[in-house]
């Protein structure tokens, strides 16, 4: 039943999905702006193209961690690649702003890599194991988040359309490479029932959050990536407005957290969760988290920030031991319907945060306290950290979804 060998294609899929991803992000800016023909309309086409993806990602989420239970996780992973490569391919030779928000909207729609990629996991690994392969994961998004920024910005040198063309490329190749390669973890069950109930992400989540185990770590997760999108979206404006730094001592500060994350997640979260359990783990990672991001809010010298990062990537064992909890909290045939409704709470926390923190970051701006955004998002860390210590250790949650 369990098929361990897939893992190298779950790691590969997860480095490449994050390398297009990365490789987009330095180049963005001026392919707006050549579509749109000028800077102010290229950033409000940006964010609504953003913004339509998290929605998207909300509303079709739970469905497709639904189709995965019933039909299988191989064929909508494939199916998500599939629609990222061809939304990447778009970008590339799209003449205008609505067919890229026609194509972003549909990929938006598409995307289940992580749900089934979290999901497939669970089906392949003991419950023993999970912790060091999430990590694992973890690690491959990291490595993906820091290579691809910076091949990005080397091929858009070129072509301002080159690496929408790589990214395209990539995921392809991963679609074809998991197309002879990937076995299937789980076929399916098609007594799984596909109603307007399930496929609804409000009702879908809502079944979740009501489970008394499922509940909690599930609130606790999303305040989690409520703190995590926080510190994303305004950590850069922060240290430019603290330190002055230029966006090359900023990128590679980043890049270096990213490469400590991935090394700490490759050798260390497996046996730090082995040791501790996933509940004791999640807590203290959550309050090392909680930690990093209060201390962040009042620091006025570099070497500190560095000390504070690596707090930080510390905290990282958080969500790997969450991760492995939730999936050993629920039942094989439910795994992906619960990645799914996860994975919706999390879109919807990428869709509404970035732009609350920047207003808000905006606003602190005007009384010189620009830290007031991090006492916010290490508030919501800790609330994370308490909800997972009232959480009891309880698996699985004798509740069904169906």
């Amino acid at each position: 039943m369990r098929r361990a060998p897939a893992l190298p294609f779950l790691l590969v899929t997860v480095f490449l999905d994050m390398l297009g991803l990365g490789l987009i992000v330095p180049i963005l800016p001026a392919l707006m702006t050549a579509v749109t023909g000028d800077a102010t309309t290229a950033v409000v086409w940006s964010g609504l193209l953003g913004s339509t993806y998290g929605l998207l990602q909300f509303v079709v989420s739970p469905l497709l961690g639904r189709l995965s239970d019933r039909y299988g996780r191989r064929p909508v992973l494939l199916a998500s690649l599939t629609c990222l490569g061809v939304d990447w391919l778009a970008h590339a030779m799209t003449p205008g702003p609505w067919t890229l928000l026609v194509f972003h909207a549909l990929a938006g729609a598409c995307a289940g890599t992580y749900t089934v990629v979290n999901a497939y996991v669970a089906d392949v690994t003991e419950p023993g194991s999970r912790a060091r392969a999430y990590g694992l994961i973890g690690a491959a998004f990291g490595l993906g988040f820091v290579a691809g920024p910076t091949i990005g910005g080397l091929l858009g040198a070129v072509d301002v359309r080159l690496p929408f063309l790589a990214a395209a490329t990539l995921c392809m190749t991963n679609v074809a490479y998991g197309w002879f390669v990937l076995p299937e973890s789980r076929p399916g069950d098609r007594t799984t029932p596909l109603t307007l109930r399930t496929a609804n992400p409000v009702a879908a989540i809502g079944v979740v959050l009501r489970r008394p185990v499922l509940g909690r770590l599930a609130y606790a997760r999303f305040c989690a990536d409520v703190a995590r999108m926080t510190h994303q979206s305004v950590w850069t404006f922060f240290l430019t407005y603290r330190f002055g730094w230029n966006t090359t001592h900023v990128g590679l500060v980043l890049a270096a957290s990213a490469l400590a994350g991935a090394a700490f997640q490759t050798w260390a979260v497996g046996p730090v969760v082995g040791r501790l359990g996933d509940k004791r783990a999640a807590v203290a990672g959550s309050l090392l988290g909680a930690a990093s991001l209060s201390g962040t809010a009042f620091v006025s010298v570099p070497w500190l920030l560095h000390v504070l990062q690596a707090v930080g990537v510390l905290g990282s064992v958080a969500g790997v031991a969450v991760q492995s909890w939730i999936s050993g909290s629920v039942r094989a045939h439910e795994q992906g319907t619960v990645q799914g409704a996860l994975t919706g709470m999390g879109a919807l926390a990428e869709t509404v945060v970035p732009v609350a923190a920047g207003a808000a970051f905006g606003w602190s701006l005007a009384y010189a306290a620009p830290g007031l955004v991090f006492v916010g998002a290490a508030a919501c860390a800790a609330l994370s950290a308490l909800l997972l210590a009232a959480t009891p250790d309880a698996r699985p949650d004798p509740a069904t979804t169906g």
